[in-house]
């Protein structure tokens, strides 16, 4: 008799949801610590904390890590936390939580646009409608003025982090898929904290951070970055990346929330059409994506069959 070991499904909605809140809370932590820290030297401590949570994962996994691999790990390492993080943070120290947050959901259209700019990957008209419907999302989230502050330079800096995510996810799935996923995103951790050294040396406060900026700081990097990582890929492994993956569609939910609970930052209502605008592409298109896969991994084994490399 088999006994059936798998946790019960309310577990599993209860991590995605934890997950979902510990990444829209990194918005939150960004936006208190920034303007203590400045954005580079934040990053800095965020990405040396988040190495050294996954740093065992890499030390067990290190003899798949060849030299020949290490350019191509800086390449993905400045794509998908050196400058991304550093955008954020920039973005933090000027707009609410939410702001970069609701930037951030457009990572999964920019993953489908560079796979099709690069690697041709097809887009059906109802996936690129919806693309096209979460863009302008972004330009809805550059038009808002909240409190009588102007975001768009946020709301870009959002959007060019995001279009970094895209292009090192795409990367990372043609170059590191023989690696372990963790293995490998500690190792472009460390890639991305030997890069910004010395920038985050030369930029580092003349005055020491208060207590919650050095708090935010902890938390960003240990909770929000490594331990969030090897919840997700452990999550990854128990119930596959596409159930995994829908945690991300609650970040900037959470990200405007913990700005409102937190700070007082009330969203605007071009903030929630935004943010709504740019979700909901998001789901569209990735649901489309996925119906798509279905006969393309059809195909793909009988090429795999037929000897194809």
């Amino acid at each position: 008799m088999t006994v059936d070991t798998a946790p019960p499904q309310w577990l599993t909605a209860l991590e995605l949801t934890l997950l979902g809140a510990i990444w829209g809370g990194s918005f939150l932590f960004m936006r208190v610590a920034a303007p203590s820290f400045g954005a580079l030297a934040l990053v800095e401590v965020r990405i040396v904390l988040g190495a050294l949570v996954l740093l065992p994962f890499l030390w067990r996994a290190r003899a798949r890590f060849g030299v020949e691999r290490w350019g191509r790990l800086a390449l993905i390492a400045a794509l998908n936390s050196a400058i991304p993080f550093t955008l954020f943070a920039w973005g933090a120290e000027r707009a609410p939580a939410g702001v970069g947050a609701i930037a951030n959901s457009l990572a999964a259209l920019w993953t489908v646009l560079v796979a099709f700019v690069l690697y041709r990957e097809r887009i059906g008209w109802l996936r690129g409608l919806a693309m096209g419907i979460g863009f302008v999302g972004v330009v809805v989230l550059m038009s808002d003025r909240t409190r009588g502050a102007d975001v768009a330079p946020a709301a870009v800096a959002g959007a060019l982090a995001s279009l970094c995510y895209g292009l090192s996810s795409n990367f990372t799935r043609h170059w590191l898929a023989d690696l372990p996923p963790v293995a490998a995103v500690a190792a472009t951790m460390l890639c991305a904290a030997l890069m910004l050294a010395p920038l985050a040396w030369t930029h580092w406060p003349a005055a020491v951070p208060p207590r919650a900026a050095w708090l935010s700081a902890i938390a960003l990097g240990v909770l929000c970055t490594g331990v969030a990582y090897a919840v997700f890929f452990r999550l990854i492994a128990r119930i596959g990346p596409t159930r995994a993956t829908t945690s991300t569609y609650l970040v900037p939910l959470f990200g405007v929330l913990w700005g409102w609970l937190v700070l007082g930052e009330r969203p605007s209502m071009l903030m929630l059409l935004a943010g709504g605008l740019i979700l909901g592409g998001v789901i569209v298109s990735q649901r489309e994506g996925r119906r798509a896969e279905v006969p393309s991994r059809a195909a793909t084994s009988e090429t795999h069959l037929g000897g194809e490399t």
